[in-house]
């Protein structure tokens, strides 16, 4: 019996119901603790009901959890990063410029891919963040000289005021409880040519909506989309899905729901229709 099938065995009998009560109440206990940082829990009707059940705390509008970001996420990039770049590129060199960024913290991907990737002089790079995200990335711009970049608090205004090239978001659109690509893409002024997304949890059953340890004492409600209907809200709005990676570094178990729990997160990148983006494998 191989390590992985023995895990399994052992996870499917605490999974029973005989020791599943125990199990959940362990587990609760460990995620609402300092050593739960990753861990998920609970299936809840809306953010508002999962926030209700969380301890209050700030989520991700916290200067503790910038540490990680400016500390290494700047400085280095991550196998699940390589499918983005390749596809950033293809889109610089068909002559784009202007980029949003979802949840692209104090400018991580901008830092750490600018060693990888020819960026245009005249790029502008606008990421979406919360007030404490944006005040320590608007604070490493200057130091760094970085004036490419732009922040921003006001998602919607971005959306619906903004143009935009690019569309970008790597392990943040399910945190934002009404910003799915399908609904934003609706909203905005003009819709951009490609779309990258990033670290997605993505399934085959259907969407349900839990809560994370992200760390510093912080929990944050977020969605897990069903994979298919995800995509075609994204298609009916004029686009292709053109790529598709696994994201080994990401999975999610959920304690109580083996049904629910995945192995990896999926990037997706699109391009609208209008454009003839380039294979892969030229």
């Amino acid at each position: 019996m191989t390590h992985q099938s023995a895990s399994q065995v052992v996870r499917e009998f605490l999974e029973g119901p005989l020791t599943r009560p125990a199990l959940l109440l362990w587990r609760r206990q460990q995620f609402l603790s300092r050593e739960g940082h990753g861990f998920y829990f609970g299936l809840f009707d809306s953010f508002e009901a999962a926030r209700d059940w969380l301890p209050k705390n700030p989520e991700f509008d916290q200067d503790a959890l910038a540490e990680e970001y400016v500390n290494i996420r700047t400085k280095r990039i991550f196998a699940y990063d390589y499918p983005v770049m390749w596809w950033l590129d293809r889109a610089f060199r068909e002559g784009a410029t202007n980029i949003l960024d979802i949840g692209g913290s104090v400018g991580v991907h901008y830092y750490a891919y600018r060693r990888y990737v020819d960026m245009p002089a005249s790029l502008t790079w606008r990421i979406v963040e919360v007030p404490a995200m944006v005040s320590i990335g608007r604070k490493l711009a200057s130091e760094t000289g970085s004036s490419t970049l732009d922040f921003t608090e006001d998602l919607q205004r971005a959306v619906t005021e903004g143009t935009a090239d690019v569309w970008m978001s790597a392990g943040a659109i399910h945190y934002f409880e009404h910003a799915t690509p399908g609904l934003l893409l609706k909203d905005c002024k003009t819709r951009p040519r490609h779309l990258l997304l990033n670290k997605l949890p993505l399934h085959e059953r259907e969407s349900f909506i839990t809560t994370q340890n992200i760390g510093a004492g912080s929990f944050a409600p977020m969605h897990v989309y069903n994979r298919g209907r995800f995509i075609r809200d994204i298609e009916a709005m004029g686009y292709t899905l053109r790529d598709e990676w696994p994201v080994h570094e990401r999975s999610l178990y959920l304690p109580g729901h083996p049904e629910l729990s995945f192995a990896s997160f999926t990037g997706l990148y699109f391009s609208d229709r209008s454009v003839k983006a380039p294979s892969k494998q030229s």
